[in-house]
């Protein structure tokens, strides 16, 4: 399928909103109004809605970056947009997913909070995030309590 795409395939890297309103289910809202084909690599799980975040599942390392290579070896990725990685063994894996990629536009979206308040970034996972994340990205749009952070 690599070579027969028509339209540029983005990769979101990030939490699943079981409300709909952020995470994958945006990203791909938000691709698919771009007229981009949207791919992902779900980070996290959450259980949440417009009240607020009830739980937060990781995902293994192991399955992010198996997801990222499933991806990307068949149906390739022009651009990367990483959102929700909530901790330091997450950044660390989509840090290795990303060298599958070579050289790749990357969007990144440190997502720290949610609008109701809840913690998705570890206080430990800021610094991978810093180092290992950060230096990879094209652009970054944080808000501003992110960009304090």
């Amino acid at each position: 399928m690599r070579g027969e795409r028509p339209i540029p395939t983005v990769l979101s890297i990030a939490g699943s909103d079981s409300g709909g309103g952020a995470g994958i289910q945006a990203d791909l809202k938000a691709f698919a109004a771009c007229g981009v084909h949207g791919t992902t690599a779900i980070s996290a799980i959450t259980a949440q809605n417009t009240i607020g975040v009830d739980l937060i599942e990781s995902i293994s390392p192991r399955m992010i970056i198996a997801q990222i290579k499933a991806v990307a070896d068949d149906i390739g990725v022009d651009a990367v947009k990483i959102g929700m990685l909530g901790d330091r063994p997450t950044s660390e894996a989509v840090a290795t997913g990303l060298d599958l990629l070579g050289e790749v536009p990357v969007v990144l979206d440190p997502v720290m909070v949610s609008e109701s308040g809840a913690d998705l970034l570890a206080a430990e996972a800021r610094e991978s995030l810093v180092k290992m994340i950060l230096p990879r990205a094209t652009v970054a749009t944080p808000n501003i309590p992110e960009a304090r952070a």
